[in-house]
């Protein structure tokens, strides 16, 4: 049985070592060990990344789509009929003849494109860069680095029917550019330029104060001899990197995502979409779809109860993106039509995302233990209202979890003082029956049942309890809460890592305590590897945000005041 406990403790310890070891390639580029490739840098041309396709309606095109988009996704997320593809010159005139318009409000500054009305920079001002904090951060992007963002356009299946999509160039109508005092709003607008003819596209974006949700209107007007049915696409478009300052040391989702009333919340893995793997919901009349990294994310949020196509499809090297495809019905000559959606992009604050749509919390990664973790995170919030810092708030939540396990843990600690009691006896036992192994198993199970104690006592309880603290850690992980919190002196951010590396040496101080306060294994070897241990823990730490690792020196502590109170009962205490 004891054997059996520190078979559990080696596979754990050596599980963790791997996991670091590919933490650590992916962090230099390299393969990982569960992947089948490295990700690739987006692919810049002279004048900026190439813009993404249209989504494909599944039969006829209605645009020339610019390199590198060589085909169009079909309706599904299939690969549609080929597009004209203009050349590499024309495409970069097409991108330089776009001029920019940025606006600002209290909380973001917005940068539009005339190519389609385009959003293709979104700065959050109230959250800075976690590689250069003299800097903000930037959400959209559209630079040789980095590709994301928010576009919107018309296509048909009418062959023949041209219709203005996120490549034409449309006229900006605004004029403001600063959301002044007093004003609660501020509009953008594009239409189609005077004189155009055809089909006139008019697109408005309303910005609110203190809101991370920007209203987009769209208004179709036929001014043909002939009626013509537009589909309206919202789609989101992004390279597959993950976005800049993630740890090697651990991981959060990066990547497309979508929700429906039938299969809830989907992710969609990049590789899959390149594949045209990507098992998602195609139709629906309900739900929404996003892109999301770690404490962001961004969402195309459509009112319930019209029928739309959910599409994905990679649209470049290493650029992905996804679509809601909604038909706006049959607009006779001289008749218009209009539609109206919200982009979300901004933090992921629970609540308010809770609020925004059904289902659009989740795109805050609590990895396996949603069903945990999301109480716990309630739970917290409701401290951090009393306190009013998440730093203490995080202490007063180990507080309370290790009082609910309060009873748990003392039968925990209480069979591993008995075994640090008996240890001398099964020490000397080993020693002197050395050559006579199965003598010496007989004999140690003689002591264990004369004893009462239980080899494996000291593990089952604390591994019953593990989800809980798992999900704390995903949930401090995960939390945008915690971004530019402070908790005492000099801890000013608790998702950063320690300036000082203080708390981590706290920790692993508070590790070796606690190896201490546990029995000593029979076996040499399996002796030192239980100082080994915490050791080659705690340097994962070293790196990891301070509200982690406050978490767990705080749990340490706590446990080790209660292992220490059970051991002195028991009079090993130095045994």
């Amino acid at each position: 049985m004891t054997d059996m406990r520190r078979t559990l403790l080696w596979v754990i310890f050596t599980m963790s070592l791997v996991l670091l070891w590919d933490a650590w390639q992916k962090h230099n580029g390299q393969p990982s060990m569960f992947s089948l490739s490295p990700a690739k840098t987006a692919a810049p041309v002279a004048a900026g990344p190439a813009p993404a396709a249209v989504p494909g309606s599944g039969a006829a095109t209605n645009a020339a789509v610019p390199a590198p988009a060589a085909a169009l996704p079909a309706a599904g997320g299939g690969v549609g009929p080929a597009a004209a593809v203009p050349s590499a010159g024309s495409v970069a005139g097409q991108v330089a003849a776009a001029s920019t318009f940025t606006v600002s409000t209290d909380v973001v500054k917005a940068t539009f494109s005339t190519r389609g009305g385009e959003l293709q920079k979104l700065e959050l001002l109230q959250h800075r860069d976690p590689e250069d904090t003299t800097r903000n951060v930037l959400l959209f992007d559209q630079s040789a680095q980095r590709v994301y963002l928010a576009q919107t356009g018309l296509i048909t299946n009418q062959a023949g029917v041209a219709l203005p999509n996120h490549l034409s160039t449309l006229q900006l109508i605004s004029s403001d550019t600063v959301l002044k005092d007093g004003q609660t709003e501020l509009q953008v607008r594009f239409e189609t330029p005077q004189g155009a003819g055809g089909v006139k596209l008019t697109k408005t974006y309303t910005l609110k104060r203190g809101d991370y949700t920007i209203g987009v209107k769209h208004e179709v007007a036929n001014d043909t001899a002939a009626a013509v049915e537009p589909q309206l696409y919202l789609q989101l478009v992004r390279d597959g990197n993950p976005p800049p300052g993630e740890s090697a040391f651990y991981f959060t989702f990066t990547g497309p995502a979508l929700y429906t009333d039938a299969k809830k919340f989907q992710k969609l893995d990049f590789k899959d979409i390149e594949k045209h793997k990507a098992d998602h919901e195609k139709t629906a009349d309900n739900g929404w779809v996003s892109m999301v990294q770690h404490y962001f994310a961004s969402a195309w949020i459509l009112a319930d109860k019209q029928p739309r196509e959910y599409r994905t499809a990679k649209v470049g090297d290493n650029l992905y993106s996804i679509a809601a495809v909604m038909p706006l019905g049959s607009v006779a000559p001289g008749a218009s039509v209009a539609h109206e959606a919200r982009l979300f992009a901004g933090p992921q604050e629970e609540k308010k995302l809770a609020e925004l749509a059904p289902g659009l919390e989740l795109v805050k990664d609590y990895g396996w233990f949603t069903v945990l973790a999301k109480p716990l995170f309630w739970l917290l919030d409701q401290l951090y209202s009393v306190i009013g810092n998440w730093g203490w708030a995080i202490v007063a939540l180990v507080f309370l979890l290790k009082a609910a396990f309060y009873w748990l843990n003392a039968s925990a600690y209480r069979s591993m003082g008995k075994m640090k009691a008996i240890n001398p006896r099964i020490m000397e036992l080993r020693e002197r029956l050395k050559d006579k192994p199965q003598q010496m198993q007989q004999e140690m199970m003689r002591i264990y049942k004369e004893e009462k104690v239980n080899p494996l006592g000291g593990c089952l309880p604390i591994l019953a309890q593990m989800p809980f603290f798992i999900a704390l850690y995903w949930v401090l992980l995960s939390s945008v809460e915690m971004r530019n919190a402070p908790w005492v002196g000099w801890i000013t951010d608790l998702s950063a890592k320690d300036p000082y590396f203080i708390l981590p040496l706290l920790m692993t101080a508070s590790s070796l305590l606690q190896t201490w306060l546990n029995p000593t294994p029979p076996d040499p070897v399996q002796a030192k590897m239980m100082w080994i241990m915490p050791i080659a823990f705690s340097f994962m730490f070293f790196f990891f945000p301070a509200g982690l690792v406050l978490y767990w020196l705080t749990n340490n502590i706590l446990s080790i005041a209660q292992q220490w109170m059970i051991n002195k009962q028991l009079g090993v205490l130095g045994k």
